[in-house]
């Protein structure tokens, strides 16, 4: 799909993020900041705004309200999947990223786009 799209992408840190030693933590912590860093560049994905809820709800997201907000604007639906994926290729150790993080992609398709 070739539309460009708002997209609201909404992180959950999962259970296995807080099973984990403090110095993994950290390095994890790092890598998911990484991860989403520079979407522009890398994927063609405007960044709005975030919101990160992590100091009003403590502990894994095991459902809403989720712990991080990414709202955004993105070429196509690609560039969307694109941004998801990076969860299952960055590795922290033995572990890929979506061990400890999920992600979700909310899309609105053209309702914010040329009119």
């Amino acid at each position: 799909m070739n539309t460009p799209m708002r997209v609201l992408f909404c992180f959950g840190v999962l259970p296995a993020f807080f099973e984990i030693d403090d110095e993994l933590r950290q390095r994890v912590a790092r890598a998911i900041k990484d991860a989403y860093s520079d979407l522009d560049h890398r994927f063609g994905v405007r960044v709005i705004g975030t919101m990160d809820d992590d100091r009003g709800m403590v502990g894994p997201t095991l459902g809403y309200p989720w712990t991080a907000y990414i709202l955004a604007d993105a070429p196509d639906y690609d560039a969307v999947v694109r941004c998801c994926d990076v969860l299952r290729e960055i590795q922290v150790g033995d572990d890929r990223l979506w061990r400890f993080m999920k992600v979700e992609a909310r899309v609105g398709r053209e309702l914010f786009f040329g009119s």
